[in-house]
C-alpha cells in the first residue's frame, strides 16, 4: 500500500510541474535537499537546500516556460525511511525561436519519512546544451549563464 501511495505522490508531483507549480514539490522537500543536473550548462551543477533548488526552478521555468513531461513509468523500493523512486519521462516544450524540444530521462529520487533528500536527473544532456546554445542565440542571456550551485 505505501508503494502504490508513492507512486501516486510522484505521478502527481510531475503534475504539478506540468503546470508549472514547482512550489508544491519543494513543499516536500527536506530542508537539505540535494538536487544534481550533470552537464556545463545553464541547468547544469549539484545544490543543496530548498532556497538553491527553488532558484534553479525558477531558471528552468524561465528558459522551458511550456515545458510538459509525459509520465513513462515509475518505480518505488524500499521502507518509509529509505524510499528509492525512479521515474522514467519524456519531456518536451515549444521554445523560442520556434524549437521543438523533446528529450527522455529519469529522475531518481530518494524520500525518507515522505521527505524528498535527494533529486539526480539523468538525461541527454547533450540536447539539453544544445538547446540553451540556441536559446542563446535567441537573445536569452540566461541560457549562457554558468550553472546554478551552491
Amino acid at each position: 500500500m505505501y508503494h502504490i501511495f508513492v507512486r501516486r505522490t510522484a505521478v502527481w508531483a510531475f503534475e504539478q510541474l506540468n503546470a508549472g507549480n514547482y512550489a508544491a514539490l519543494l513543499d516536500r522537500c527536506a530542508p537539505q535537499v540535494q538536487h544534481s543536473f550533470a552537464g556545463a550548462h545553464a541547468l547544469g551543477g549539484s545544490r543543496q537546500g530548498i532556497p538553491a533548488l527553488r532558484h534553479w526552478f525558477q531558471r528552468l521555468y524561465r528558459l522551458f516556460p511550456n515545458l510538459e513531461f509525459e509520465i513513462v513509468d515509475v518505480l518505488v523500493r524500499g521502507w518509509p525511511w529509505n524510499t528509492r523512486v525512479l521515474v522514467r519521462w519524456i519531456d518536451r516544450a515549444q521554445l523560442a525561436g520556434n524549437l521543438n524540444y523533446e528529450n527522455t530521462g529519469v529522475h531518481a529520487l530518494r524520500l525518507r519519512w515522505g521527505r524528498l533528500t535527494h533529486l539526480q536527473a539523468y538525461l541527454d544532456t547533450q540536447i539539453i546544451a544544445a538547446t540553451c546554445e540556441h536559446l542563446a542565440a535567441q537573445g536569452i542571456a540566461e541560457a549562457a549563464a554558468p550553472p546554478l550551485t551552491d
